[in-house]
């Protein structure tokens, strides 16, 4: 079989953030199955290519991963040069390796383009390093999203073993999350970010503690959100006006 698949990470959000060797790959794609994140700008990139949306949508109508996985395969049996452009980078949290058994089982050859994932983007929107000298010489990602048939995931000790930690798909479980981590120990007053919208001209910050986290499950956020945790962003929560303003 001559198809090949390539697993491309769209990046963050904005549409230039995707690497050149990624945009090339676009421009010469057959068929380009693209994520819910992916930005409307990016496609245009690829205009001869037949474009397939399989976004999955946390709490909205989605397309099934196995589904997903079928339409790939069935893509790469009708064109020769495929992408599956995913948000972010496709190794974190993006599902990437069903997808790539999939490709394996089916025999097709299949190569991955790394992105820029959020958790970058939102500390470059932010201004602030995820390391930091003397302070913080680790960095976590992880989610505390289990998703249905799955089993309980210990994100809790990694968390607070961590200097840093960047919660993806966290900001909807505010309270459930703020309530495990200050249950495992966690001070009130750790210091804490979330990014909204991240690389894009819609994006939002909220630095507070980890007592107002709660607060924050019943925000109306239009757009992906990621939670950041840390002593890294301490002057950040100094600057912050009151919590009521933080909110706004």
């Amino acid at each position: 079989m001559s198809a090949k698949v390539w697993l491309i990470g769209a990046g963050p959000g904005a549409a230039d953030l995707i690497t050149v060797r990624g945009m090339r790959l676009l421009q010469e794609a057959d068929c380009v199955l693209y994520d819910a994140l992916v930005q409307p700008e990016m496609l245009t990139y690829c205009p001869q290519a037949e474009l397939i949306d399989v976004g999955k949508r946390c709490d909205l109508a989605s397309t099934q991963q196995a589904f997903i996985n079928k339409m790939l395969v069935d893509a790469a049996r009708k064109h020769s040069r495929v992408v599956r452009l995913k948000g972010g980078d496709p190794l974190l949290f993006g599902r990437a390796q069903e997808e790539l058994r999939a490709l394996d089982v089916a025999g097709i050859a299949y190569e991955i383009v790394p992105g820029i994932t959020a958790a970058l983007a939102a500390s470059a929107d932010a201004g602030v390093s995820l390391t930091s000298r003397g302070l913080a010489r680790n960095v976590l990602f992880a989610t505390a999203r289990v998703g249905h048939g799955e089993d309980p995931s210990d994100w809790v000790r990694p968390v607070l073993a961590a200097d840093t930690s960047v919660l993806y798909m966290g900001v909807k479980q505010a309270a459930e999350v703020a309530a495990a981590l200050l249950a495992g120990g966690m001070r009130a007053d750790t210091p804490l970010l979330i990014v909204e919208n991240a690389s894009l001209p819609s994006k939002r910050e909220w630095p507070l503690t980890l007592a107002e986290l709660p607060q924050a499950a019943s925000w109306q956020l239009q757009g992906p959100a990621i939670l950041l945790i840390g002593e890294v962003y301490r002057a950040k929560l100094a600057l912050a006006a009151t919590p009521q303003a933080k909110l706004a």
